[in-house]
């Protein structure tokens, strides 16, 4: 549950901290003084979307942490985001969650002081808190919003999402059977454009790296009467002739060498000398082993200047570089491949047909899920009306079959009601009337949250346009809640403050500087009576309205 929140420099709040226990808690104020700013103040920290106008004017930034109680799925998320818990005291670990928005709209999260992705923070968040807005009975007009609700109440988001991987699937091998129908006469000349390119490729079967081996063998080859004859010419300078330079320099070698038993000081010279004459014995021992390999070969020539010749002009012919031609060979091989399979009409329809059998098998079982859940959730909601002063209502979860099914399943989600007995079931954005669509929302969105495993459950106004002996029903559902859940809720109405085991006080005023600032007050017993009052009453508060605040919160 929610341990903390501390609010810096956001919207109209400047500095708020604010402690919370178990049970229900309530929030109320006059209109204007940022009871719902609390609430996005909190989103921000869960991951909402943040825009620079939240910073409070003439701020650099605004800073929200909040604090949580963990339970063992949290535990086991921070463990594997490596995130561990902040605490470990007697209430079990906590965790921090912050959120730091600039004056220019860029934002940072932090997890336990550790910086964080907003998917990260969406993502435990979604796990700590639910937050139903003032505006939840409106999107009960979308069938894209009854179907995410009714799926996620009964459980079935998962299974949902797997029929939508399903659905896309086939869609996709669906597309892939009308493209090869639509392209079938382009593809057959461009897999004939590319069976004569391979043919021609294969039968010059060009090796990786045979373009720079063949040059450098051509070279050599053409070149063979020149190689032959310098390296003889060298051969000869160095050991062959009668005046070899090795014959001159070992004589030469051999006299310092006598020379230097006379005097040491040649030794120097004769270090020098001694290494060279080892240098041009071996120059030549490898010249003489190289003459032994030479040979003109005008056969081999020939063959070598053919094969280039042949890859000289494929190259051309391609409009290639001849170095590139064994790649060249190996793609046109896969591209010829991939044009064969999308050519196979009878492959890609089979393909198509079992991806429809899969996304059938799997939306089947989703439709059985969700008529089971459907009519426990519309028995439910039924008995919820009759509380919420429409005596004879009845509603009801209608699985509408879709011929072909959808993204979503084999049938849309529509929510169907009855506002007294006597009448037929209809769908509920045809029928419902502004206050029976609140109370019929607030009805699911206490239902849902009971199923729930979300600890803390937050509630935005969710009471708007009721009033009477409803807004009491109101007050004592929420109040169950809170029995089993820690329950935030921002409210207008008396009835259901005057249930709140904690009540906060939310009030505007000025900064001495010409704006306005918000403030909370955590109320005591006898505050509460004048807040109660308040509410009742409106500005003036009179004995008598006093008198019926005490006999509310009494109840």
């Amino acid at each position: 549950m929610l341990r903390h929140l501390s609010i810096r420099d956001f919207v109209i709040v400047a500095a708020l901290d604010l402690e919370f226990d178990s049970g229900f808690t309530v929030f109320s104020g006059e209109t204007g003084a940022g009871k719902s700013i609390l609430i996005d103040a909190l989103a921000l920290a869960l991951g909402a979307r943040a825009e620079a106008s939240v910073v409070r004017t003439g701020e650099s930034r605004a800073d929200i942490t909040a604090e949580f109680e963990t339970h063992a799925l949290v535990d086991q998320w921070l463990d594997e985001q490596a995130l561990g818990a902040a605490d470990e005291g007697q209430h079990g670990g906590t965790v921090m969650l912050r959120r730091v928005v600039d004056a220019n709209g860029r934002s940072r999260a932090f997890i336990n002081g550790t910086a964080a992705t907003l998917a990260q923070l969406r993502e435990v968040g979604e796990m700590l808190v639910d937050i139903h807005g003032q505006h939840a009975h409106q999107l009960l007009m979308r069938p894209d919003a009854q179907r995410e609700l009714f799926d996620t109440h009964a459980g079935l988001s998962e299974m949902a999402a797997s029929v939508t991987r399903a659905w896309r699937t086939w869609r996709d091998k669906a597309q892939a059977v009308e493209h090869a129908q639509t392209r079938d006469r382009e593809l057959q000349l461009e897999r004939e454009r590319l069976a004569w390119q391979l043919t021609e490729l294969d039968k010059l079967a060009p090796q990786p790296g045979e373009w720079e081996e063949v040059n450098t063998e051509h070279r050599r080859l053409s070149h063979s009467a020149n190689l032959i004859d310098g390296v003889q010419g060298a051969l000869g300078a160095l050991s062959e002739s009668d005046d070899a330079m090795i014959t001159h320099l070992g004589s030469v070698v051999s006299k310092v060498r006598d020379l230097a038993e006379i005097d040491p000081a040649l030794n120097d010279v004769l270090a020098a000398l001694e290494p060279a004459e080892i240098q041009l014995q071996e120059a030549a021992h490898s010249l003489s082993h190289y003459a032994q390999k030479l040979e003109l070969d005008p056969e081999r020539l020939a063959q070598v200047e053919k094969r280039l010749d042949a890859l000289h002009s494929a190259a051309r012919k391609f409009r290639l570089q001849p170095e590139t031609l064994p790649d060249e060979h190996e793609a046109r091989r896969k591209q010829l491949a991939t044009l064969d399979a999308a050519a196979d009409l009878d492959g890609l329809r089979a393909a198509e047909a079992q991806a429809k059998e899969v996304f059938v098998a799997e939306a089947k079982k989703l439709s059985k899920a969700r008529a089971k859940a459907g009519k426990a959730l519309g028995e439910a909601v039924t008995t919820g009306m009759q509380e919420l002063s429409m005596k004879g209502g009845s509603f009801e979860v209608a699985l509408v079959a879709l011929p072909e099914g959808g993204a979503h399943g084999l049938e849309q989600i529509e929510f169907r009601v009855a506002g007294h007995a006597g009448v037929p079931l209809r769908p509920l954005a045809k029928v419902a009337s502004g206050g029976e669509l609140a109370r019929i929302s607030l009805a699911l969105a206490v239902i849902a949250s009971a199923a729930s495993p979300t600890p803390t459950l937050i509630f935005d106004e969710v009471d708007t346009g009721i009033g009477g002996g409803v807004a009491e029903v109101v007050g004592r559902l929420l109040h169950q809640l809170g029995e089993v859940r820690q329950v935030l809720c921002v409210t207008h109405l008396p009835q259901v403050a005057a249930r709140g085991d904690h009540h906060f006080q939310v009030a505007k005023t000025g900064n001495g500087k010409g704006g306005t600032l918000s403030s909370v007050t955590s109320l005591d017993k006898a505050s509460r009576i004048e807040e109660v009052a308040r509410m009742l009453g409106g500005l003036e508060i009179t004995a008598t309205t006093r008198k019926h605040a005490k006999e509310m919160l009494a109840a």
